[in-house]
């Protein structure tokens, strides 16, 4: 196996027996530089501020004591103030997306992965698909199952996961998942799937350290700072004819 290929561990599993092919969108699909998340991350603090009539410094402490606490901001606000969550996705994810440069690399990559694949997100159907389309990917997608079709319970939640592969009738033994943050593979990696940890390749300076980090643990079984290289040097060889 190419040294691209890194294997966290020795009995990291492959890619032979996989016939569903699992993304997640943000910070996965897409590099930093598309500028994509610190977009949706200043939408969020706005958010955080209007709700709550607080300066900038307070809404951003605060946004960040939630997703510390719930996972996400927007679990928290449901919980706590009843907040409609269509309407704080449709806030959270207007954004510009020019900054989003076509991926044809990617693209051919994912469009010549075979057997199916679908977007795991804890954003909503219509970013992923306005994002999906701009990097040239999304035709090569089944289906989006977003934060709604989660019934807004997000990963790294268990819950999340089994109803995403019961709504696809997904073998977990059968799937790989390729996710940008650890603690998001745990359950995936326990239900059978195989597990790839993407990172950036220079640190991200609008993302926590946790969030990027390149962890080797169990549940990870390999770790790529380029998607696409490693869907063409680890993966496609290996399902070759």
């Amino acid at each position: 196996m190419p040294d691209a290929c890194r294997l966290t561990t020795p009995d990291a599993r492959g890619f032979d027996r996989v016939d569903t092919w699992v993304f997640d969108l943000d910070n996965t699909l897409y590099p930093s530089d598309a500028m994509v998340w610190p977009q949706v991350d200043e939408r969020i603090t706005l958010y955080v501020m209007r709700l709550y009539g607080l300066d900038g410094i307070s809404a951003r402490a605060l946004q960040k004591h939630f997703y510390h606490r719930y996972g996400t901001t927007l679990k928290a606000l449901m919980i706590e103030e009843g907040v409609d969550p269509h309407d704080f996705l449709d806030f959270a994810h207007d954004i510009d997306h020019s900054t989003i440069k076509l991926d044809a690399a990617l693209g051919d990559a994912i469009e010549r992965l075979p057997g199916r694949k679908l977007i795991l997100t804890n954003g909503s159907r219509r970013h992923a698909e306005r994002v999906a389309e701009k990097l040239g990917i999304l035709d090569h997608f089944e289906d989006v199952f977003d934060i709604a079709a989660a019934d807004f319970v997000p990963k790294p939640e268990r819950s999340t996961y089994e109803r995403f592969l019961d709504r696809h009738d997904i073998d977990p033994t059968r799937a790989a998942l390729f996710e940008d943050i650890a603690r998001n593979l745990v359950v995936p990696h326990d239900l059978g799937m195989a597990t790839v940890l993407v990172v950036p390749k220079i640190a991200d300076p609008y993302r926590e350290a946790f969030e990027q980090a390149a962890v080797q643990e169990p549940h990870i079984d390999h770790i790529t700072d380029d998607l696409a290289g490693f869907l063409e040097t680890c993966v496609l060889p290996v399902k070759a004819p």
